[in-house]
């Protein structure tokens, strides 16, 4: 129970509006998952963010104008507070779940849908986060420090949903070693980009 001082009113919280404006079917409790994601961030990140709008692909006259190609489909965007209007979401639910794509492919973004959407909503919450209410970060420094957000948020969230469960007792003994191997490989892959 929140402590009352004299003259001051409690903190109202407030629950980010959850918009679904896709077309097509979205998996079982898409909204609660989303809600859950939302639920684990403190609600000092989530402060000025109004709504999560899932659309089915983004289509934002913005990204018309843009000098670097963008492969695949958008996932996600993040729209900053203008005027009267606060910061909100889009999240497209296209890019997380390729309907249009064949069985194969379809089939592994279906599996993988859960961790995705809370990977993407912890990285654009990580960016309304740096861009608004993290005033200490460099520009050229935003990516990386929205990418750390969102690896140590996405690790400590899975590490959350994985107690208990079968899967996270059978691989919890090989963790260090796959975390390990994960290293060596960005590693690799980072001196091959290097190489070019």
């Amino acid at each position: 129970m929140a402590i009352q001082t004299a003259g001051q009113k409690t903190a109202k919280v407030t629950k980010v509006k959850i918009e679904n404006a896709a077309g097509f079917q979205l998996p079982a409790y898409t909204e609660d998952h989303l809600r859950k994601a939302l639920d684990f961030l403190p609600m000092e990140h989530l402060r000025g963010i109004e709504k999560v709008k899932l659309v089915d692909f983004i289509n934002d006259p913005r990204l018309k104008n843009l000098t670097v190609p963008i492969k695949g489909d958008l996932p996600g965007l993040y729209h900053p507070k203008q005027g009267n209007q606060g910061a909100w979401l889009e999240m497209s639910m296209g890019a997380l779940l390729q309907p249009t794509e064949g069985f194969a492919k379809k089939w592994m973004a279906k599996s993988s849908f859960k961790g995705n959407l809370a990977g993407l909503i912890f990285s654009l919450v990580g960016q309304h986060y740096h861009l608004t209410l993290k005033h200490s970060v460099k520009k050229q420094n935003l990516e990386p420090q929205i990418r750390q957000y969102a690896e140590k948020n996405l690790r400590s969230w899975s590490e959350q949903q994985s107690v208990g469960s079968i899967r996270g007792k059978l691989f919890k003994p090989f963790r260090p070693m796959i975390e390990k191997w994960a290293k060596w490989l960005n590693k690799k892959a980072a001196e091959a980009q290097k190489g070019k």
